[in-house]
């Protein structure tokens, strides 16, 4: 019996070393892009099928296929208002797109029509981001109104949608607010969710049941100017994450502007200080790399880590406002005026 549990042990730990990750040495990316008549996309997400799901500044909604064929685009109009849209994301099933400013209207879009689900008016709204954590549960976070995050909830699939009190919110500094840069400031694993600030402070607002609840956590980022913080949020799993951002009006300024964590979001840690890129605007993990491969992109290039984002090299100098992977060796972009596809070559 010794024999037998000693011969196990060691075949399981063969199969643990087999399993380990091998790090990848990316020889070329390859862009392809596709023009657009929108002068800003930054709401891009992606599905199971390769098809890009997109929302522009010009009140577009459409699918794009990896072939750049445009399906069942539309122009959305709401009365007199073009949306400008910079946030999107699905349930699965079904599009949502949200717009900045005042009225925030957000929109559900199936079978090539758009259907209004929420609209809120205030002087000072500016939804920045949208995610669904699973099928039914998704959020939407925005500049501060009445002084706390705007923060919005579905539960139903994003039939109906709420506004959380800020009874259940940290209020936010004076001059702190969120970047609708990417539609990238919040990630979500299970049930929890981070959404990353800037401005005055760079912090992370977290939440363990869907958004219902808030507390806010520090970060080491850059901050104290107008457009300085964390643009970007993303996490590998519930205990390691990464934020960028940087300040955009300095964009080559590489001073705290990446930070992971690897509690959860409890603490953050600058990474690479003085070295590798500066303001990025989005991060997304690699799917299959074990969260060892890291991209990150802004209208200065495109950035890419195999260490889990202690170092960087810079793969491309074209600029993008949003990365989406689909599989580790296919990512879209999208940027100002084009939507692109990405293939790594992998020696």
């Amino acid at each position: 019996m010794k024999i037998l549990t000693a011969f196990l042990t060691f075949s399981l730990l063969i199969a643990s070393c087999s399993k380990a990750y091998i790090p990848r040495s990316i020889q070329s990316v390859d862009i392809i892009e596709f023009p657009m008549e929108a002068s800003s996309i930054r709401a891009i997400t992606t599905q199971a099928d390769s098809l890009l799901y997109y929302a522009t500044s010009d009140g577009k909604i459409g699918i794009l296929t990896p072939e750049f064929k445009k399906l069942n685009e539309i122009t959305v109009k709401e009365d007199s208002i073009t949306p400008h849209f910079r946030a999107i994301a699905s349930n699965g099933s079904v599009i949502y797109a949200l717009s900045i400013g005042n009225p925030a209207l957000l929109y559900r879009y199936q079978d090539g029509k758009a259907t209004l689900v929420y609209r809120e008016d205030h002087p000072a709204i500016f939804y920045d981001a949208m995610r669904f954590y699973d099928d039914q549960n998704g959020l939407a976070i925005g500049d501060p109104t009445d002084g706390c995050l705007s923060v919005i909830v579905t539960h139903d699939g994003g039939q109906t949608w709420k506004k959380i009190p800020c009874d259940n919110i940290p209020s936010m500094r004076e001059g702190e607010a969120a970047f609708a840069a990417s539609n990238g400031n919040i990630a979500t694993i299970g049930s929890e969710a981070w959404v990353a600030t800037g401005g005055t402070k760079s912090r992370i607002f977290y939440s363990n049941d869907y958004g219902e609840t808030w507390t806010v956590r520090e970060t080491p980022m850059m901050a104290g100017g107008k457009m300085t913080g964390s643009y970007a949020v993303a996490f590998h799993d519930r205990m390691n994450g990464l934020l960028v951002g940087g300040d955009w009006d300095k964009k080559e300024d590489q001073r705290a502007s990446k930070a992971k964590t690897t509690d959860g979001g409890k603490t953050w840690s600058l990474v690479s200080p003085g070295k590798g890129p500066g303001y990025r605007s989005s991060v997304q993990y690699v799917p299959g790399t074990q969260g060892k491969e890291v991209f990150s992109v802004s209208s200065t290039g495109i950035s890419y880590s195999n260490d889990a984002g202690n170092t960087w090299t810079e793969v491309s100098n074209q600029g993008y406002y949003s990365i989406r992977f689909v599989n580790k060796n296919f990512a879209w972009l999208s940027g100002n005026n084009k939507i692109a596809k990405m293939t790594l070559s992998i020696k």
